[in-house]
């Protein structure tokens, strides 16, 4: 057995976690509430009958990829108008069944909250970050 050690036996060190923002992170959950939302809205349309089986899930699938995209890009601001255009798309399926524009109604309302809570939280953590920064300098 040699002593050197073997390349198993050491971790690669882990490259540190991106900050993300408040905004982001409200985006985010919001964003993967609406993906289950989603599916199993998918399910409740299929089991009504009202348009075909293929059109349902097919539709259902699109916007499961869009959503869990706009999560991805959550953290750009193209990112969140982004995530407003699939509000927009998720309130149209109230043409299909009146009860998904009732549950994308209450998803939009936390977009909204995730948004201006998001900005609000994110511009007093600057403004924390700014002024401690300064008193540090001051004091040295």
């Amino acid at each position: 057995m040699s002593d050197a050690p073997s390349t198993l036996d050491t971790p690669e060190p882990r490259r540190p976690r991106r900050d993300r923002s408040a905004t982001e992170s409200l985006l985010s959950i919001t964003l993967g509430m609406e993906i289950l939302a989603v599916a199993f809205g998918t399910l409740a349309i299929n089991g009504l009958g009202v348009l075909p089986s293929s059109t349902v899930f097919l539709g259902g699938g699109v916007l499961v990829l869009l959503l869990i995209v706009a999560m991805r890009v959550a953290r750009y601001r193209w990112g969140v108008w982004f995530g407003s255009a699939l509000q927009v798309l998720l309130l149209a399926t109230g043409f299909i069944e009146v009860l998904a524009a009732v549950t994308a109604a209450v998803f939009v309302a936390f977009w909204i909250y995730g948004v201006v809570k998001g900005r609000q939280l994110d511009d007093a953590k600057a403004a924390y970050l700014s002024s401690s920064d300064s008193t540090d300098q001051e004091t040295t």
